[in-house]
């Protein structure tokens, strides 16, 4: 498995190939989310080889942005299936990294600790400093796409609702991350009350 070719692979698409429109579903936020989850991958003990795994389910669980918007995780899927047999993965580890892919889709529906990993480094932002900027990134994304057009007290409403019924999976990200997410709720209803 020549997990870092593989990485570089599609961080190099990404990078070249996403629309610019995308301020959320960005190489930034690959690159976020692959750090995330090793964070919580090392509070949560996994293995060197399941990191590997999971560092190329971070790497590549947005790739279908290349091609879709709806949907963007089954596209992804197709995606590792096409190139990651070129890096030398096996069936077996291309169907748990497409296993871990599909748990980010909203409602995150993760069946194993690698999923949880990964939904919660996914969702890692609700529960820090940069809330705020992130999530305007996405409302912009949407508008500009005309995904989800959204004033901002409507914006707020949807937040409202989204941080307020989220949950972390992990142990470590319940004790990193929860604390801050109440913190960020709370800013919510704040603002939901100002808007």
């Amino acid at each position: 498995m020549k997990f870092k070719k593989a990485q570089e692979y599609i961080l190099s698409r990404l990078e070249n190939e996403l629309d610019s429109r995308l301020h959320y579903h960005n190489v930034l936020h690959t690159y976020d989310v692959l750090t995330s989850a090793l964070r919580i991958a090392e509070g949560e003990g996994i293995t060197d080889y399941e990191k590997n795994l999971l560092k190329t389910a971070a790497a590549y669980h947005d790739s279908g942005m290349l091609s879709t918007y709806a949907g963007h995780e089954k596209a992804a899927t197709l995606i590792t299936m096409d190139v990651l047999p070129g890096y030398d993965f096996s069936p077996e580890e291309i169907t748990r990294i497409n296993g871990m892919i599909m748990a980010t889709k909203l409602p995150q529906n993760p069946t194993n600790l690698l999923e949880q990993i990964i939904c919660d480094a996914d969702l890692d932002y609700l529960g820090r400093d940069d809330f705020f900027m992130i999530a305007h990134g996405l409302q912009l994304e949407w508008n500009l796409l005309k995904v989800n057009t959204t004033t901002l007290t409507e914006w707020y409403k949807l937040q409202l609702s989204f941080v307020g019924n989220h949950h972390f999976w992990t142990k470590t990200a319940i004790a990193t991350r929860r604390e801050k997410k109440l913190e960020n709720l709370a800013q919510i209803k704040e603002f939901y009350g100002k808007v």
